[in-house]
């Protein structure tokens, strides 16, 4: 009953057209309209916020949600972790999934980056490495990087997927292992996919993003984690 009734409401959101932060019906007008309890109508709507579809704000009433990418990340991330404390290679997984998204997307953009974008990735480049030299972190840049080289796609949901994967390693890697890492292999290899992608030479674009994950897998299998630095059911 409970998923009938969260399905209908989706249906609701999609008929009416309506757009994140739309106000949905009342609870006693979804009551009569779908023909349920309060409670069944609580439940329903409860369900759906924790998945981003609906947001309920006490005394206000309900709106349609953000319907981001968050449940998501979550999901993974905490899949990620209980499948590291049962024996198994999930982060390790989680990468290859990242990795395979990426190859296949570079090709595409392979001499069809806006000039705009290069220009944007030629000075996260040279911040990573500043960053470097000066031994500073480089997540954030690399990150900046990795979603920039795509952004010309103009393809919000996968915008949307490559941060998800994005957020879901990282946040788990770095509550499971501590990677070791040369800061200025990881700028060489970033210069390579740039330079790579400005030739407009697709095929030394996959091989420069197989050169870069390729770095990052050898890395993380050479890695033991740290089992007793975490407890299992901490939060990530």
């Amino acid at each position: 009953m409970a998923r009938d009734l969260q399905e209908q409401i989706k249906k609701l959101i999609i008929d009416r057209r309506l757009p994140s932060g739309a106000v949905l019906p009342t609870e006693p007008d979804l009551m009569e309209l779908l023909g349920a309890s309060r409670n069944s109508v609580r439940e329903a709507l409860k369900a759906l916020q924790a998945m981003g579809i609906v947001e309920i704000r006490h005394g206000f009433g309900t709106y349609v949600g953000p319907m981001s990418m968050a449940p998501m990340i979550e999901g993974l991330a905490f899949r990620t972790v209980a499948g590291h404390y049962r024996g198994e290679d999930s982060l390790l997984q989680l990468l290859q999934l990242r990795e395979a998204v990426e190859t296949g997307l570079v090709s595409r953009v392979a001499g069809n980056v806006p000039p705009d974008d290069l220009a944007v990735l030629d000075a996260l480049v040279a911040r990573m490495e500043a960053e470097a030299t000066a031994g500073a972190g480089l997540a954030e840049t690399d990150r900046a990087f990795h979603a920039t080289l795509y952004r010309g796609l103009g393809n919000l949901l996968l915008s949307e997927l490559l941060e998800a994967f994005w957020d879901a390693f990282h946040r788990v890697r770095t509550d499971l292992v501590e990677l070791p890492q040369d800061p200025k292999v990881t700028c060489r290899q970033h210069r390579e996919i740039l330079d790579a992608v400005r030739s407009g030479d697709s095929g030394r674009a996959e091989d420069a993003i197989r050169e870069h994950f390729g770095n990052i897998r050898t890395r993380l299998t050479a890695t033991v984690p740290n089992e007793t630095s975490r407890l299992p059911n901490e939060r990530v």
